[in-house]
């Protein structure tokens, strides 16, 4: 059976799927919140409310290639402090899609990643200006914790961009490279695999879905791959920047769509 068919791609658009793939794999491995552009790329070529349930599977294809790369590297004492409040936002997502129509989520999704570039610059921004992260064990890294959580359940849900919150929080609590990417990796693969009767119970994940799936998960591999390879060797200053400029575009895109 032709997914390309059954889904009304054509070429350039199947091309732009497998690109977003691979880029899938890469972020995990690599660049954790790099995904952002994907998930622009899949709303745009897909309609955006089923984007989100043909995205997810490639996504936990990711998260498995990261778990096996860094599993030695997950604090898992974060991990738990984040899911009571991450299955909260979960499920306040899921509510929202029962509501929204694919023009709201299209919306929805657009506003989400304006949201999160926003915020991501302004992280850059107290970072560089030299600002200590609050420690995860205080108060204040708590309700950090449990505010991270909800935002990162809700987005992840709606629009599967849970990566830059996560991402914010984790930096913002000090995590070096391998812990970030060790906890990062362990935290989606849970979240992501807990996503998916939500998913299919709204109606985004069935057989059509899947079948374009197994074809788009072929290329997440080289892109985790060659993502394993570049962490250490990749100037990620430079990197973000092109990520957030890319997030921002795909963002004026959908909501202009």
């Amino acid at each position: 059976m032709n997914t390309m068919t059954l889904w009304h791609i054509s070429g350039w658009g199947f091309a732009a799927l497998a690109f977003a793939s691979l880029l899938v794999g890469f972020s995990k491995t690599a660049v954790s919140g790099a995904n952002t552009v994907s998930l622009a790329i899949f709303a745009a070529v897909l309609p955006a409310r089923a984007s989100t349930g043909i995205l997810l599977p490639v996504l936990i294809a990711g998260d498995v290639l990261a778990v096996l790369t860094y599993r030695r590297h997950a604090h898992w004492p974060t991990l738990w402090r984040l899911f009571p409040a991450v299955a909260a936002g979960v499920v306040a997502g899921t509510l929202f899609l029962v509501w929204a129509d694919d023009g709201i989520v299209r919306t929805s999704i657009g506003a989400i990643l304006l949201l999160m570039a926003g915020v991501t610059l302004w992280r850059r921004r107290t970072a560089d200006a030299g600002r200590p992260p609050a420690e995860v064990t205080s108060r204040a890294g708590r309700a950090k914790a449990r505010s991270y959580g909800v935002l990162g359940g809700f987005t992840t849900m709606v629009a599967n961009a849970g990566g830059p919150v996560m991402s914010m929080y984790l930096l913002s609590a000090g995590f070096r490279k391998l812990g970030f990417l060790g906890t990062s990796a362990f935290f989606f693969l849970i979240v992501n695999v807990s996503k998916v009767p939500f998913s299919a119970g709204l109606g985004l994940i069935d057989g059509r879905s899947l079948l374009l799936d197994a074809a788009l998960a072929v290329f997440v591999v080289p892109g985790a791959l060659f993502g394993k390879w570049a962490v250490n060797r990749i100037n990620q200053r430079l990197f973000e920047q092109l990520v957030i400029a890319a997030t921002i575009v795909g963002g004026v895109q959908l909501l202009l769509r």
